[in-house]
Parts: structure tokens; sequence; C-alpha cells
């Protein structure tokens, strides 16, 4: 899908934050999202199962009470946009707020994904004005995410090989939503997110060891040992069909190239996966 109009950086941004922003889900980019919001005063409500006005993606009936006065709504999918049937959940949500008065809608997408686009689509058909990341891998995902446990136990096994990934900082997701969520000028855009280089798998866990002190290695394993592994473990088999797929097509090489939607978005480049790394080591998270 192609990229729209690149953002006219010399014109200055102009703030829009009296709309009352809703921030579906209480994930990595939820939190963040609500966090800065909240620090620059804009009225804001975050969705989730726990919230005062509790939000669930598989429960309608919760919908219009979270959408109440929402005039900005962030959009991220539990658990992806991949699993079966979330694009026309999303676009059921995303038409809803419309209907209850939403001007502006923010998807965070997936990278490589036809499912993922499915779901773009049908954000821009709801009737608002509409802006996509689609992010690659988080940072992330190796300091608060799934794979922060094998971490901790010295080996991180997955059934990947040398193929490179443009990990992002979560921190650059956030900034470019709230960006698009508050100010004019990134309607009909859609940002390609991702970080500045390509590292794999086995690079980001030694970039890791070398900040945190500790001896980590990375270990490529075959997908259906993988497989057997985490249903050992327990892990739900929609959780483990969601994996496999995610690993033997996503990080099939498709991705192996860098977006320019941090600096189109915010007017500066990426975070590096090293300036995460060091954050991440000296906060504790591998302590």
């Amino acid at each position: 899908m192609d990229v729209a109009l690149t953002r006219d950086m010399t014109t200055p941004a102009t703030h829009t934050s009296t709309l009352t922003t809703l921030v579906v889900g209480a994930g990595k980019t939820g939190r963040r999202i609500a966090d800065r919001l909240r620090g620059a005063e804009v009225p804001h409500r975050l969705a989730s199962r726990s919230a005062s006005v509790p939000f669930d993606w598989d429960d309608r009936e919760s919908w219009a009470p979270a959408l109440d006065g929402a005039q900005a709504v962030y959009l991220s999918f539990a658990p992806d946009l991949a699993v079966p049937g979330a694009s026309e959940t999303v676009g059921a949500l995303a038409r809803q707020a419309v209907d209850s008065g939403a001007r502006r809608l923010v998807l965070l997408s997936g990278r490589g994904e036809a499912e993922a686009q499915e779901a773009e689509k049908a954000v821009q058909d709801a009737g608002a004005e509409w802006t996509i990341v689609r992010a690659s891998w988080f940072d992330q995902n190796f300091s608060e995410g799934h794979l922060l446990d094998p971490l901790l136990t010295g080996t991180l096994a997955l059934p990947v090989g040398e193929v490179g990934e443009p990990f992002i900082d979560a921190d650059d997701i956030a900034e470019v939503a709230v960006a698009a969520l508050t100010e004019a000028g990134h309607a009909g855009e859609l940002y390609e997110a991702t970080g500045p280089r390509l590292l794999s798998f086995a690079e980001a866990v030694a970039a890791i060891a070398a900040v945190s002190g500790r001896e980590l290695r990375f270990e490529s394993v075959d997908l259906a040992a993988y497989r057997v592994e985490l249903e050992r473990e327990q892990v739900p088999a929609e959780v483990v069909e969601l994996l496999g797929y995610l690993f033997s097509e996503v990080l099939d090489g498709r991705n192996e190239s860098l977006g320019d939607g941090v600096q189109r978005a915010l007017g500066r480049p990426p975070r590096d996966f090293a300036e995460f790394a060091r954050a991440a080591a000296a906060s504790g998270a591998w302590a």
C-alpha cells in the first residue's frame, strides 16, 4: 500500500487538544499514549477491561459507554490484527465510534500482515479522519513482553534465523500516535514506523547482553519444536497459532526494510535499539 502524501514539516502543527481522546488498549503503546496525553493535559480515557468504564473487544455491549463523548480514538487490537475476525471487529468499532461522534481515528497496525491491511481498510472506510501507524516489532518485547522471561533464564530460543527486523521503540510509536490524535496534518497518512536499522534477533540479544552485563545467548530452533515447547508450557492454542504465523510468515524477510514514518510524523529520526537497551538495562529490566 502506497504511503500517503508526506506531511509538510515546515508548517507548524495545529494542536486540537480540546478533543476528548479514547485510548483503546492498555498495552505497551496505550499506557505510553495515556501518559503523554495526561502530561499535555489533553482530556482522555484509557479503555480496558479494568478501566472505570470497562471496555472489552469481545463484549460489544461495553463499546458504547466507552465511546461516549470521544472525538478522537486510538485503536490497538489485542492480541494481534492477524487473528481471525480482527478486521471485522476493528471495523465495527471504528464505525460505531464515528456514529458516536468521533472525528479522528488512529490505528496501530503491523507490517507484512495481509489481515492487518484489511483492518486498515476498515478504519479508512469508517467515515472519519484516519491515520495508520504500521509498526515493526517493538524493542519492548525484549523488556516487557513475551521475550523477557526466556531472556531472564539466559537463553532466548525462537524459530527465526538471520532475518533482519527494524525493531522500533514503543515510545516512538506513542509519540507518533499522540501527534496524530492531537495535531492537524496527519489525516490520511500511513506511517511505516520502524527503527533506524535492521537487526537479527541474535544481534538484538547480543546488544542486550553488552549493556546488561549478563551472559545471554540466542538460539534458532525448529518451528515444530517451538510449538511443542509452547504447548508443554500450556500456552493457549490460539496464541500458539498466532506465534507460529508470525515467526513463519511475517518474519520471512518481507519486512527487511526501513520505513520513514517516525521522521515524517515527528520531524526526527527514530531511536536506535542501543539507546533502548541502555535505558532498559539501567532500569533493571534484565537484572
